[in-house]
C-alpha cells in the first residue's frame, strides 16, 4: 500500500530558485573552481551537466513482480547511479565535457546514458542494483546505505565490458594499493578467462557486446571510500578535510545525506555542501529506436540545492 501509494505521488519541480548568495567565496564544483561574481552562468551550466537520476514510475515490474516504481526507497541507488555517470562522464568526455539542451551529444553519452536507464537489461539500472543488493542482505524495496550501494557497484562493474572500470571499495578506512593494483592491472594471459565470465553474464548487459574493454593495460579505477564521521552528527574536526575532497580534479562527489534521504553532493560554497537532489518522481524514459535518449529530464535545470555541512549524516562515501 505504501508503494502503491507512492506510484500515484508525482513530484513536481519547484519553479522556486534557490539562489547562490552574494559572496566573493570560491564555489568549488568537482575539482573546479568557480567564481559568483564574474562566471555564475558558467558555474551554473557545470551543474547541469552532470546527470541527475531520479525517482521513476512505470517501469517494468523489478523482478517481474516487484515495484514499478523506486519513489520513497531507492534514492540512494540514484546516488550511486549519478557518481557513476560523472566516472563515465570523464572517463569518455572528460571532465570538461558540457551539455546544452537540443545540442547534439556525442554517441558515448547516449551509451552512458543507456547502461542507467530503467530496463533490466540495461548494466546499472535500478532494476540491476536492486536485485544485487539481495546478496548484500537488502530485500528489493529497503532503503540503502553509502556502503552498500558502493558494494552493488562494484560487483555490476565486473560485468560492464564497454567500461571496463575497476571499482575499488576501501574497508576499515584503508585502501590497499597493493589490491588496487592487482584489479586494475589486466595482463593478456587473464584476458580469455575475463571473456569467458563476462559471457557467462552477457545477459546482464543486453545489447553491449563491445569486447575493446578485455584488451590487456591499466583499468580506469573507480576508487569509493565510505567513511563514518561522527557518531550521531558530523564531528566539525572532519569539516575542512571533507570540504578538501571536493578540490581534488579526481573528485566525483559523495553519497549521503540525513537518516533515509541520500543526496549526491557535487561541491561546497562556504560551510554549505551543494547536492543533486532524487527525490522528485517522473515518469519512465525509454531510448529511442536509434539509441539516442530524450535526455531533459536527465539534467536538472533550476539551481542546485544547499545544505549546511553541520546538517550532514556522518555516514558517508568519498
Amino acid at each position: 500500500s505504501v508503494l502503491s501509494r507512492y506510484e500515484n505521488q508525482i513530484t513536481i519541480l519547484s519553479d522556486y530558485l534557490e539562489e547562490f548568495p552574494e559572496t566573493d567565496e570560491p564555489v568549488w564544483i568537482l575539482g573546479r573552481q568557480h567564481h559568483l561574481n564574474t562566471d555564475k552562468s558558467k558555474l551554473l551550466l557545470d551543474i547541469s551537466a552532470r546527470l541527475w537520476f531520479t525517482y521513476r514510475r512505470k517501469f517494468s515490474p523489478i523482478g517481474g513482480t516487484g515495484p514499478s516504481s523506486d519513489a520513497g526507497w531507492g534514492c540512494m541507488l540514484r546516488c550511486g547511479q549519478m557518481m557513476l555517470a560523472q566516472a563515465l562522464i570523464c572517463r569518455h568526455l572528460g571532465r570538461d565535457w558540457q551539455w546544452e539542451k537540443h545540442k547534439k551529444q556525442p554517441e558515448e553519452y547516449h551509451r552512458i546514458l543507456r547502461c542507467f536507464l530503467d530496463r533490466k537489461d540495461c548494466c546499472y539500472s535500478i532494476h540491476q542494483m536492486a536485485q544485487m543488493g539481495v546478496g548484500e542482505g537488502k530485500s528489493i524495496g529497503e532503503w540503502f546505505g553509502p556502503n552498500t550501494v558502493a558494494q552493488v557497484l562494484k560487483k555490476l562493474a565486473l560485468f560492464d565490458e564497454w567500461n571496463s572500470l575497476a571499482v575499488y571499495v576501501s574497508m576499515d578506512n584503508t585502501v590497499v594499493i597493493e589490491d588496487i593494483k592487482k584489479m586494475c592491472w589486466c595482463p593478456a594471459q587473464s584476458s580469455s578467462v575475463a571473456h569467458s565470465s563476462a559471457h557467462l553474464h552477457r545477459s546482464a548487459l543486453g545489447p553491449n557486446k563491445n569486447t575493446a574493454g578485455l584488451c590487456p593495460g591499466w583499468k580506469p579505477l573507480l576508487l569509493i571510500i565510505p567513511l563514518r564521521l561522527g557518531i550521531n552528527h558530523i564531528n566539525p574536526v572532519y569539516i575542512d578535510a571533507f570540504k578538501e575532497c571536493f578540490k581534488m580534479p579526481q573528485s566525483l562527489g559523495a553519497l549521503g545525506g540525513k537518516p533515509n534521504n541520500a543526496y549526491y553532493f557535487i561541491g561546497f560554497l562556504g560551510n554549505e555542501l551543494i547536492y543533486l537532489d532524487p527525490h522528485t518522481t517522473q515518469s519512465f524514459v525509454d531510448s529511442e529506436e536509434n539509441g539516442t535518449v530524450d535526455d531533459k529530464s536527465f539534467h536538472c535545470q533550476q539551481a542546485p540545492h544547499r545544505m549546511k555541512i553541520m546538517n550532514l549524516d556522518p555516514s558517508v562515501a568519498l
